[in-house]
């Protein structure tokens, strides 16, 4: 399978930003994604918490992008399922993919930590809502009528309306930071998403971890990857112009952490209990106290000419191997400009790298079987 190539953006509001100029500007970003020929346009669910994300109602971009694109795909990273009415959710996805002519993939997961408690949902009951969620879901896009006894959810003979166009359902992602969710990920059939604000290595073991479930289960592998980048065709200049940016990408990424009650020994057990294990540890917060340097070093952020970041992401890629790659460029405050100039960069001179990366190791895996 050939890799893939795609875009992601969290909205992310600098304090002082007209919101609605940044929508539009990620808009236009997406129009361009379109034209140069990027596979999918992603994007999360994420209705609180301005420097992290501006972007409560996904559907609504990518309603507004169909009307301006003719290929590109669009995708939810994630669909915060424990927040919703799953019954009014299902209708809701399945009149998307409609107005976008099957243009939709749909994202899944838990969610971040810091949104349970401003949707007035438990911290505790999140882990056993999102199965529930999922359930109706395809229940109901695949189902006329279906009832569903649940401990948090239940309907009785309930006919969701309207069913998608893409039968059976819409392709699912699994979002999330654990691996309890990857086995039945790989046994469906559905993609996996992971990166971001992090360094490679923290994604070492899921990504190890997939793989050999992908192996063990004898399916084809579907994984995505997603990292911050700022390209110019001048090293130096890049590197430069992409300082305060990049460093507002992690600087925001980090701060809801602020929102969670996570100071003491037993805040942190309580984070651990409900399944969210990550936001107890250190490792993500302590991200915004790295110099830009560090960031560049530890590659936590890319940022550089096409030919330095190209063979970063040629490394990466020998490493983890992921079927698609995403491309944030527009993050902490970068103007529409920029992250055009780094999108069309990256398409015309790293994508060619990859892809000669991965035709090099498919000939060789077809010598060694031969």
């Amino acid at each position: 399978m050939a890799l893939r190539f795609g875009t992601y953006t969290e909205f992310q509001g600098p304090p002082g930003r007209d919101h609605a100029e940044l929508i539009w500007d990620v808009i236009e970003v997406g129009v361009q994604a379109d034209q140069l020929g990027y596979g999918t346009f992603t994007c999360l669910e994420h209705p609180w918490f301005e420097k992290f994300a501006l972007n409560a109602f996904p559907l609504g971009v990518f309603c507004t992008l169909a009307e301006r694109t003719r290929n590109i795909r669009f995708r939810t990273l994630c669909h915060t399922l424990p927040l919703h009415n799953p019954m009014v959710l299902a209708g809701q996805i399945a009149q998307a993919d409609i107005l976008l002519n099957g243009r939709l993939d749909v994202g899944v997961g838990r969610g971040h930590a810091w949104l349970n408690e401003p949707a007035n949902i438990d911290l505790f009951e999140n882990v056993e809502r999102y199965p529930e969620c999922l359930e109706i879901l395809l229940k109901a896009w695949t189902e006329d009528r279906f009832t569903f006894e649940g401990k948090y959810y239940q309907c009785h003979d309930l006919q969701v309306v309207p069913k998608p166009v893409q039968k059976p359902h819409p392709p699912i992602w699994q979002v999330g930071t654990s691996a309890k969710w990857v086995p039945r990920a790989v046994r469906e059939g559905w993609g996996i998403c992971l990166g971001g604000p992090a360094p490679n290595v923290a994604f070492a073991e899921a990504i190890e971890q997939y793989h050999a479930a992908v192996a063990d289960a004898g399916t084809k592998s579907n994984f995505g990857y997603s990292k911050a980048v700022y390209l110019d065709e001048d090293n130096d200049k890049a590197i430069e112009e992409g300082r305060e940016p990049l460093i507002n990408f992690i600087h925001f990424n980090v701060s809801p952490m602020d929102s969670l009650p996570r100071t003491t020994p037993e805040e942190k057990q309580r984070l651990i209990d409900a399944g969210y294990a990550f936001y107890a540890a250190e490792d993500f917060p302590n991200t915004r106290n790295l110099s830009y340097e560090q960031l560049l070093d530890l590659e936590i952020v890319y940022a550089g000419s096409p030919e330095r970041v190209g063979q970063q992401l040629v490394d990466l890629w020998d490493q983890f191997r992921f079927d698609e790659f995403l491309l944030i460029c527009h993050f902490g405050g970068t103007r529409r400009w920029q992250a055009m100039k780094t999108q069309e960069l990256f398409w015309k001179k790293v994508r060619p790298m990859l892809n000669e990366a991965q035709e090099k190791a498919s000939k060789k895996t077809v010598v060694a079987a031969a």
